[in-house]
Formats: C-alpha cells, structure tokens, sequence
C-alpha cells in the first residue's frame, strides 16, 4: 500500500473518530470509508493508461491521411498534458503484433515502426505472434533498437529453458506501483513460422499469469497487477478455433488479482451493450470496456486506427474506471455527397515525427520497384477469366496462402484476383496489383463432413455470364461438384485419401471468413498474415516462377451437370 494511501485513509478514520467525541456509542461506530475519489482526497490517486494494439507496419498514414504515427504522437503528448495538469501521469502500452502488414515496414523489418514507438514513447509491448515473422535475429534486433521491454511470460527457449522476454515489469506511476505482465497467444505454435520459432515453447497464458502473480506478491513489488496481451478479445470466452483469449483468461484468476488487461490479437474495438459484447462500435462514439470477474478488459481495434484512454482512480485498495473512451486519429467517413470527413477533430502530425517516418516512407517506396522473381508465361488474373476457371495465377496465390501456415487445402475468392502478372520481371508493385485489399489469411480445421457442408456452398456458386467473385480458385483438393444438386464428392484432400470423420485444415481469405461473397461465416485463426505479404514472400523464395507448375488439373475439379466444364453455369 503506498504512503499517500495510508495516510489518506488513516485521517480518514481519524475524522470518523473526532466526529463521534461525546457520544455514548463510541464503541459502536463504524468507520466510514470514501465512495469517491474526491471524499477520498489525498488518499485517492488518479492515473491513465494508454493503448493501441496490432499496428502491422502502418507506421505512416494512409492515402486518405488517416492514422500514422505521427499525428499519434501528437494526440498521445496532448493527453499526457492534460492528465498531469490535473494531478496523474501516464502509462503507454501496446497489445503487439508491430510486424507484418505493409510493404515499407515489411521490406525495413519494422525498423520504422520501432524507431516510432520510441518516438512516442511506449512504455512497454506485449510480444505478438507475427513478431516471429522473421527470423529470431530480427527479433533480437528489435527488442534491442527499443527503449521499452518486449514482455511475454508464457515463452520460453527450449535449451536453456529460461524465458525468451522479460516476464513482468513494474513501473511507478503517480505513487502507485503497477506490475504489467506479458502474455502470447498459444496459437503461436501453430500459425507461426516452424523454422523461425523451433526453439522456443509458448505455455499456457493462464498458468503463466497464475505463477507471475504469486511472483509480484511473494516479492511485494506491485498495488496493482495488470497484462498486456496478444491473446484476442472474444466474447464470453467462445473463442472457437483460435486459443483461449482474455475472457478465459481473466475468468481463469483469483478475484482481485488481475486489474486490467490491455489487449489485442483479434483487432477488435473491445465495446460493450451491458454485459454483451458491441460488435456496431460506431467510430467516434461512446465505448465502455468488457469487465469479467472484476477485471477490466481493453482493446483498441487496430494499426493506430485509435488510441484507448482509461482514466482509472485507486482508493480504498480498489481500482475504479472513471472513464474510458477509444479516440479516433485523424479517422474519416464518406459523407452523403461521398467525400471523406473527419470523425473527430483534426490532429496535427508531429512534425519531428512525420520528417522521420516520412524518410522511412521515402525509403520503403524505393524497395517496391525490387524484382522479387520472374515468370516465364503469362500469371492469369483477368477478370473475365480468373472469374470463371481455375487459373494458374488463382493457384499460386492459393498455393502460396495454403504454404504459409501448413494447410491441407486453400481456397481464394477469385474476386480477390484483380489482375495479371505478364511474362518476365516481377516486382512488389506487381503484387500490390495483383492483391491490394490487406485481407488476412485464415485458418480453420474441420472433420471432412464439415468441409463438405462448407464446399456445397462455396464450389457451386453460380458464375452467370461474366463471372462471380466468389468463384473459387482451389489447391490441395480433389472433388466432383454437381452444380445442378448443389454438392460435392471430394476424393482426395492433400494426398490424404478423404474421410467424413477425418480432421482437415484449410486456409480462405478473411473477408470471406466473414460471410463475404456469400460464404458461410467461419470462427477460424485469425493467423494475421496479409495477403499480398504471403505472395510476396511465396514468389521471392521461388524466384523463377514457371507457370506449367501452377496451371490447373482439369480432373482435380470436375464440374457436372453445367453449361461449363470449368464452373458452374446456367
């Protein structure tokens, strides 16, 4: 218990005591404890924390000038003002994952992103999976170029047997001590590089915590115990196939025990309606945090999009949430004429900030136009065509996705094909083309008699005349699709044979996950790898591309009873 407290709280009781002088029921007094934090006085301490969460390589703002480090920097020190000139002070945390997202941060190993953070002046991170999206040395890079600790409790190296990151670490803000733990989702395991991250274990997150905790009370080094999480925000702890999120985890605690969890992982703006979960958070508006068994839970969606703000009061050894609210960065929305209007008020970028990331911009712009490999035939990604058959550039991107993260099969949305690569040099422009939205990558685990529900949805979409974008480019599978029955008969799922009662993985971009292009919605691993990201690296580490390699099987998927042998047409 701090000083300050103490004595607060004993002239607190001292005053009760004054005001009973005289009575005859002195030993029958209770001492009446502050329900504010302004009847507490000096025995309350008021402090902010912080927060952005999954930044994936957006040091710089966007085309439309939204996010961006820079006006962060702004916003941040302007809040900083505010809460010291009423008596508080700071704490800046991030939910990780700095890694993985855009071309001019991948291509400078996040470098800018780091230098950024430093900028602003974070306090601490918790260690996302995509920071092993590289090789351990990027990673060792990393935590060295920042001047805040990397924290992650449950992730250990397998030959020494000691943690790879710091576990916790306490900070002293405005009189009270604060133990911030780190924690890494377990998923790490599966969707991370194997030949990056062979070496090292990821444990369970709540027994991790668990131990911790014991740790910071054994040593009395901390009021108050926080976490700072890259585990995923998913509501009442139905977190379908990704690992257990901050939900089980703070359900998972002694009462009292864990305040408050800084999140991220499932980028999402972490709001709620009473006790449900907001999935309608309306930029701009009111957001009040998820609380599970007394501990507040925190996420402020992603790439700097916002900063979280929560003002928090600590009286009576209680922790209370005095407000809390996600504040755009220079967000905009479409207004009825269609031009773009800011939601919030306009930040000004830090102008020492926008010079250096702008040098960085600079930089990773230049690497754009770098070959990455060449290919000796037309990649095909029409519209006309991609549209309506399986092609060899639907099944490189496909390839390449099902790759990435050890998939028995993939499936791309040929509407996420918008266009062709020509015979000759490829660069990282070219794949931009090809790919511009920034989906993620899924994956999701099903037995074959799922799949086979999921595949007479998606494999019999009707592509009419010009095409659908929902046409499915598909690798690592065999079937027979009756377009008129609307089902499917796979024979053979990555040279595994097929049974109704076998598991399977498969990969399908993001947006389709989610319900788009008609497909049946998904609850899979969000694995945060950036489609454009995985073709890069995928063609990159081929470097000749020959297109016989990648052009279709015609008895792979055969297509019955339609006015086509590639698709199912009327």
């Amino acid at each position: 218990m701090t000083n300050k407290l103490i004595k607060g709280l004993v002239a607190t009781a001292v005053l009760a005591a004054l005001s009973g002088c005289g009575s005859d029921n002195d030993d029958n007094k209770e001492v009446v404890l502050p329900t504010t934090c302004a009847e507490a006085g000096e025995a309350c301490t008021i402090f902010t924390v912080l927060h952005t969460n999954d930044n994936h390589g957006r040091f710089f703002e966007n085309k439309y000038g939204e996010y961006g480090m820079a006006a962060r920097k702004t916003l941040i020190d302007q809040i900083r003002a505010e809460v010291e000139s009423n008596g508080g002070e700071t704490i800046l945390l991030s939910g990780g994952d700095i890694n993985t997202g855009v071309p001019e941060s991948d291509l400078q190993d996040a470098r800018p992103d780091f230098v950024g953070m430093n900028l602003i002046g974070y306090d601490a991170m918790a260690v996302g999976n995509h920071e092993f999206d590289n090789p351990l040395s990027v990673v060792d890079m990393q935590r060295e170029l920042a001047n805040f600790p990397m924290l992650a409790a449950n992730i250990y190296d397998k030959v020494s047997g000691a943690r790879y990151f710091e576990p916790y670490k306490v900070f002293d803000v405005n009189g009270l001590r604060i133990a911030v733990v780190g924690l890494t989702t377990e998923d790490t395991a599966k969707i991370g590089n194997p030949e990056f991250i062979s070496g090292l274990e990821f444990t369970d997150p709540q027994e991790e915590l668990k131990k911790v905790i014991q740790d910071i009370k054994d040593a009395d080094v901390a009021d108050l115990i926080f976490a700072t999480t890259h585990m995923g925000h998913f509501a009442d702890a139905v977190s379908g196939s990704n690992a257990p999120g901050d939900v089980a985890l703070a359900r998972a605690m002694t009462p009292g025990d864990l305040a408050a969890v800084i999140g991220g992982h499932s980028q999402n703006p972490v709001c709620m309606e009473g006790d449900a979960y907001d999935p309608e958070f309306t930029p701009g508006g009111e957001c009040k945090p998820d609380v599970q068994n007394g501990t507040f839970i925190m996420q402020a969606h992603e790439w700097g999009k916002y900063v979280g703000q929560a003002n928090f009061e600590y009286f009576n050894d209680e922790l209370h949430l005095a407000s809390y609210k996600l504040i755009p960065v220079n967000l905009k929305k479409k207004n009825e004429e269609g031009e773009r209007v800011l939601i919030g008020e306009a930040i000004t970028p830090d102008a020492t900030v926008l010079e250096i990331m702008q040098q960085y911009q600079n930089v990773g712009q230049e690497e754009l136009l770098e070959v990455i490999g060449t290919t000796d035939g037309k990649l095909e990604g029409d519209r006309g065509v991609v549209r309506t058959q399986q092609t060899n550039m639907g099944r490189l991107i496909a390839e390449a996705q099902r790759t990435k993260v050890d998939a028995d099969f993939a499936v791309m949305n040929s509407g996420g094909v918008r266009d062709s690569i020509e015979a000759g040099e490829i660069t990282y422009k070219d794949v931009l083309t090809v790919q511009p939205f920034g989906n993620s990558i899924t994956l999701s685990t099903m037995t074959g008699a799922e799949i086979t529900e999921y595949l007479n949805v998606v494999a019999t979409v009707d592509i009419g005349v010009e095409g659908s974008g929902a046409y499915p480019q598909l690798v690592g599978i065999k079937m027979d699709v009756d377009c008129e029955a609307k089902t499917v008969a796979i024979n053979d799922i990555n040279g595994k044979g097929f049974a109704a009662d076998a598991m399977y993985s498969f990969t399908v971009p993001s947006f389709n996950a989610a319900g788009g292009d008609g497909y049946p919605v998904l609850a899979p691993v969000m694995t945060g790898y950036v489609d454009a990201e995985v073709m890069y690296t995928y063609i990159k580490d081929i470097g000749d591309i020959m297109v016989a390699d990648f052009a279709p099987v015609a008895s792979d998927i055969q297509f019955l009873n339609s006015n086509s042998t590639l698709a199912c047409q009327r």
